[in-house]
């Protein structure tokens, strides 16, 4: 099977190839904000990001920087990831606007995640708009990964055309 090849990054870019497996957590001062229904749901300067081999990042922010009030527990959703544990889901209603499983978390990360213990990471791709300092994201193709790109992450990415049967 053929993998498409590296995007060689420019000054002031990373490359997705270049982040480690298993993925590293990375303390993020970068503004985070996240709209949904024209309301500003999160806002943060603290988050943390994941970076994964072939993934762009994945923003966690603290609750206390969500409007949590938006937010409802997906009860009867949830996933395992081999690096950070099991996550739970929420659904978000925003006035007459709403969507299922807007984003995850994990109530109790393995013992290398346990700094975004509670913190939320958004699908990009079901919000109206997502913003890292400033810049309107990207969302990585698929709802699967709900990797964030901005202009400063090159690929390719893993879920993008041609996926190479991942």
């Amino acid at each position: 099977m053929n993998h498409p090849e590296r995007i060689e990054p420019q000054p002031g870019q990373e490359s997705v190839w270049d982040y480690p497996r298993p993925p590293r957590l990375e303390k993020s001062s970068k503004q985070i904000k996240i709209i949904f229904n024209d309301i500003a749901i999160a806002n943060s300067n603290n988050a943390y990001r994941v970076l994964e081999t072939s993934h762009p990042p994945v923003y966690y922010i603290p609750p206390e920087d969500i409007k949590t009030e938006y937010l409802h527990p997906a009860n009867s959703q949830r996933s395992f990831c081999e690096w950070k544990g099991f996550a739970g889901y929420y659904g978000l209603v925003v006035g007459d606007k709403q969507v299922v499983n807007a984003g995850w978390y994990y109530s109790q990360p393995t013992e290398n995640f346990e700094l975004i213990k509670d913190y939320t990471a958004f699908y990009p791709s079901k919000m109206d708009a997502c913003y890292v300092d400033g810049e309107l994201v990207t969302a990585q193709a698929g709802d699967f990964y709900g990797g964030w790109i901005t202009k400063d992450i090159v690929g390719p990415f893993k879920g993008s055309a041609g996926s190479w049967g991942w």
